[in-house]
């Protein structure tokens, strides 16, 4: 299936795009994309039109090639007539805002990570993806999500995103205050049951509990059927203070030996929803090891996944998705989670039918990624995959 999205209008190489002006705010647009602060420095506008000029052409330069430019060609690409002693002047005042700097001596220049910052904020001009973009991605989920498991429609989308971005696809999926479907006890022993709990979105959870002496097959039922009829739709919180203000109705319907397996059910929900940590689905790792220098390079994109792929580490990065109120932006060391690597990460929440964030989708990629481009891919993709669960 990327390969059909990717015929439809291929890959979001790390190349410049034509650039078109963000359209209005609209359910397919962007819900503004959230950035560490770089108000130390003058505002974009408050440059002149040579420096804006001579900024954007070395940030084009930097993520067509990932090298220096120098004044010489410089000159070439500029729409006025400047000297390379001009240009140089310009390039010097840049470089005293830290906006750019030059990797070796007599060399051209680059953004600094401060300077990517600067450009994401000020003068990158995101656009839109046509209906038949937006047309093959929907399709792709949806093509996963029929007949499937959620997990499935979660790595069909962490998949595409990779092939489309040649970065590394990510998607993360909460598992904490999953609301609840249905419970329902099932003997395995005289002293034993298989608890089983559906929560939304097809998240299922089996515990084995002990049974007390005497516990009929229809005193089970009856703790089954008492506990769905109080928990359907509600979080674990909810049920418990539903039963809780309840307990008069749950002693007239229920004998004790029910009213014990309804407080088991509850308890054992609770365990598996605490054990239970964000899921990680990384597609693409493939990517950044082939755009990574040997060496150095290739040994802090693996400090990099073994962080990601730790507990802490995708709590970590749910957290931060949280924390935004759409598309959010990490650029190298601005994050500790991605500043051994000098990783770039484009991420997004999407929400369930009730607008709470269940999760995030994004791309990860080298600092030069095509901002441009990519944000409103994973913006979109993360609309797509909130509409499917939802």
């Amino acid at each position: 299936m990327v390969g059909l999205v990717q015929q439809r209008f291929g890959p979001a190489r790390n190349l410049p795009q034509p650039l078109r002006p963000l359209a209005r705010r609209d359910s397919n647009a962007y819900n503004g994309i959230m950035t560490s602060d770089a108000s130390s420095l003058p505002p974009p506008s408050s440059l002149d039109e040579r420096s804006r000029e001579i900024f954007q052409h070395i940030v084009d330069a930097y993520m067509e090639t990932g090298a220096p430019l120098g004044s010489r060609n410089l000159s070439r690409l500029l729409t006025q007539n400047l000297s390379p002693a001009s240009i140089r002047n310009v390039m010097s005042d840049l470089e005293h805002l830290g906006l750019i700097y030059a990797p070796h001596v007599s060399a051209g220049r680059m953004p600094t990570e401060l300077g990517l910052r600067y450009f994401v904020d000020g003068l990158l001009e995101i656009g839109d993806l046509s209906q038949d973009e937006r047309t093959a991605i929907e399709g792709q989920v949806k093509a996963a999500a029929s007949g499937q498991t959620v997990d499935s429609v979660l790595r069909e989308a962490s998949t595409m995103l990779s092939g489309l971005t040649q970065g590394a696809g990510l998607v993360i999926a909460s598992k904490s205050d999953v609301r609840l479907r249905h419970i329902e006890f099932v003997r395995l022993a005289p002293d034993k049951a298989l608890v089983v709990m559906v929560g939304e979105h097809g998240v299922v959870e089996n515990r084995v509990v002990d049974l007390p002496p005497g516990m009929s097959s229809s005193t089970l039922l009856s703790a089954s059927n008492f506990l769905n009829a109080h928990v359907a739709g509600r979080t674990l919180a909810d049920a418990q203070t539903s039963i809780a203000n309840q307990m008069e109705t749950a002693r007239r319907e229920l004998n004790e030996l029910a009213q014990n397996l309804v407080d088991q059910g509850l308890a054992t929900w609770a365990g598996a929803t605490q054990e239970a940590a964000p899921q990680l689905i990384v597609r693409g790792r493939g990517n950044l090891i082939s755009s990574a220098a040997a060496g150095d390079d290739l040994e802090r994109l693996r400090k990099l996944f073994d962080e990601l792929l730790s507990r802490e580490g995708v709590s970590q990065l749910l957290d931060l998705t949280e924390a935004a109120d759409g598309v959010k932006i990490f650029i190298g060391s601005e994050n500790k989670l991605f500043s051994l690597s000098g990783s770039s990460v484009v991420v997004a929440p999407y929400r369930d039918g009730d607008a709470r964030i269940i999760g995030a989708v994004g791309v990860i990629g080298p600092t030069r990624l095509n901002y441009a481009r990519i944000v409103p891919m994973v913006d979109y993709t993360a609309q797509v995959i909130g509409r499917m669960l939802g």
